[in-house]
């Protein structure tokens, strides 16, 4: 059976700083839904175009996490074509 610390081990830092970037734009565009929804309930136009903001905000923070990860498969990709 795998321990945790093997399985950490098979996991390479790039795959966690790639996970926690996409839970960080997840959460913020979490964030924005709940504001924007709290903002259209109460009428409130501000907090309603506070959450939208912080929505694109996720969606943007996800786009750059999605490029990192496309950079470094292509450079994985260029290391093991010149091995």
């Amino acid at each position: 059976m795998a321990t945790q610390g093997s399985i950490l081990k098979l996991i390479s830092e790039d795959t966690i700083m790639s996970l926690e970037d996409k839970l960080k734009a997840n959460s913020k565009k979490m964030e924005g839904k709940l504001e924007a929804a709290a903002g259209e309930i109460t009428g409130n136009q501000e907090m309603k175009a506070k959450g939208e903001a912080k929505q694109a905000q996720g969606s943007a923070m996800e786009a750059v996490s999605d490029l990192k990860d496309k950079a470094t498969d292509a450079l994985d990709g260029l290391k093991k074509a010149i091995e």
